[in-house]
């Protein structure tokens, strides 16, 4: 029996419950601020701390953040909708129960493509409800199982959510990675989601081990009910980002694997990600839906944006601004991809080529500045208002003024990590251009001076020209064009 344990050839089957932090000034059932506080407890009312008599009113903002979404995942989104109370303990929901929607979420049967290693998947999204956040817990002196005790923040209590659920379309921690990738790409894009904040993205994954035969592909709904019902699944949760997604999900299915090839049961259990320790814990018995105990809100009536809906406008996606640039632009592939990774990049991009050539502006975007900041750890948003120095430099270089090399070389480098601005820069470390007859003299003095390279030029000796041009290089200070410093030193010296 053992044997046969081991030859088991076995697949993993994950779906995904995302929660998104919506960008919103105020919470999703009352006016308290959502601007982060230092301290804590100090973003609060007696509507999202639970207090008797207090009453909930939905956030307009939230709801149309949640149309976005749905409209962005090809989803439909009813005529009405309703919010449920989901009854349930936790320290950091005051109330004991939280406001969601249940039967009749906001946003349903949506899908999302993405690219897996080379292919493209689609993901099918179940539904995307509206629900409020519970507070946050402070594990003081370990981790949630080590803790000597825990505090309670309800400062992010009632933040407006909105949960996105996937069907068990993914077989690999790695397709999981790369679908939260291009989700938060598309909630960038629509402006209700920003990645910068605290906690704007969990992940919550359900994650079963089947054997393979019993599953069809990948992405493409190939695995019956019932063989998903048989299979025992964990909730892993406290997974804050993509990269923790792939670790999270590779050690849970590893830890299934080997139990089950060893004959033991996989228990259904919800487990803690301890990220610290690369590890996944147990931390309860896996609820099922009728614990919850849903029931309808009364203290809210139906939601409906039937009407209201047709008027809620998204702007161009990722996917379709890749393929406008590649057409529009004649990119590459690479570049275009570069270019659209966040919507703040792809409008610089688009300002910069509006008055420059549009190969010029990708490789000073997509290459030079993206892999200086690449470099350095940031991102575009590290540098969002000195983007007009940036479109400043590509100038210098499109009229001629300093040369390629010490604008990457030096203006950049300078600009990102002392914060001057270029032109001080080309002034201080005389970086203009010299001009044509002092280039001529350059090369004059370079040839007369080297005659030994110039012997070695006329012998064919390849490197001899490359030395001259460094001469040349050096007498100006950096400032001359190497490509015209080339071209009329093989002048000179016919």
């Amino acid at each position: 029996m053992a044997q046969t344990q081991e030859e088991r050839d076995l697949a993993v089957v994950i779906g995904l419950e995302v929660h998104v932090q919506l960008e919103t000034e105020t919470k999703i059932f009352c006016g308290c601020s959502t601007e982060p506080a230092e301290e804590p407890n100090t973003r609060t009312c007696p509507v999202c701390l639970g207090l008797p008599g207090s009453l909930p009113v939905v956030n307009e903002a939230a709801v149309e953040a949640a149309v976005k979404v749905g409209k962005a995942l090809d989803a439909t989104i009813p005529e009405r909708t309703r919010f449920h109370r989901k009854n349930y303990y936790y320290p950091d929901l005051p109330k004991n129960f939280q406001i969601t929607q249940y039967d009749d979420p906001i946003c349903q049967d949506g899908e999302l493509e993405c690219t897996v290693g080379d292919e493209r998947r689609t993901i099918r999204i179940r539904r995307a409800h509206l629900e409020e956040d519970p507070g946050s817990l402070k594990h003081k002196g370990g981790s949630i199982d080590t803790a000597e005790y825990t505090l309670v923040d309800y400062n992010r209590a009632g933040v407006a959510l909105l949960e996105i659920v996937t069907k068990p379309d993914f077989r690999s921690p790695e397709g999981v990675r790369a679908f939260l990738t291009k989700l938060e790409e598309v909630l960038e894009y629509l402006g209700v989601f920003d990645a910068s904040r605290d906690g704007s993205l969990r992940v919550d994954a359900n994650l079963s081990v089947v054997d393979a035969d019993a599953v069809d592909g990948d992405g493409d709904g190939g695995i019956s009910t019932d063989v998903l019902e048989d299979a025992n699944r964990t909730e892993v949760k406290n997974i804050s980002s993509h990269k923790g997604a792939q670790k999270a999900l590779s050690y849970e299915a590893t830890r299934q694997k080997n139990a089950i090839r060893r004959g033991r049961a996989v228990e259904q259990e919800t487990r803690h990600w301890d990220e610290s320790r690369g590890i996944t814990v147990s931390m309860r018995s896996k609820e099922e839906e009728k614990d919850y105990r849903y029931f309808r809100e009364a203290d809210l009536p139906p939601l409906e944006v039937a009407d209201w809906k047709e008027q809620i406008e998204i702007p161009e996606l990722p996917d379709a601004r890749r393929e406008r640039f590649r057409e529009e632009y004649g990119l590459s592939d690479e570049a275009a991809d570069k270019l659209t990774s966040t919507k703040q990049v792809a409008d610089f991009y688009e300002d910069v080529a509006a008055e420059f050539d549009p190969d010029l502006a990708a490789t000073w975007v997509a290459d030079e500045l993206l892999g200086e900041l690449n470099y350095r750890d940031m991102e575009s948003t590290d540098v969002a208002d000195r983007l007009d120095e940036v479109k400043r430099l590509v100038e210098l270089v499109a009229t001629d003024e300093i040369t390629v090399k010490n604008a990457r070389e030096t203006v950049l480098r300078t600009m990102l990590d002392e914060g001057t601005d270029p032109d001080t820069i080309v002034e201080q470390a005389g970086l203009g251009k010299t001009s044509g007859d002092e280039v001529q003299q350059a090369v004059e003095a370079a040839i007369d001076e080297n005659p030994d390279a110039v012997e070695d030029y006329h012998d064919g000796e390849g490197g001899a020209i490359n030395f001259l041009v460094g001469q040349v290089m050096q007498k100006t200070g950096g400032s001359a064009d190497p490509g015209d410093v080339n071209q009329l030193l093989r002048e000179e010296l016919k």
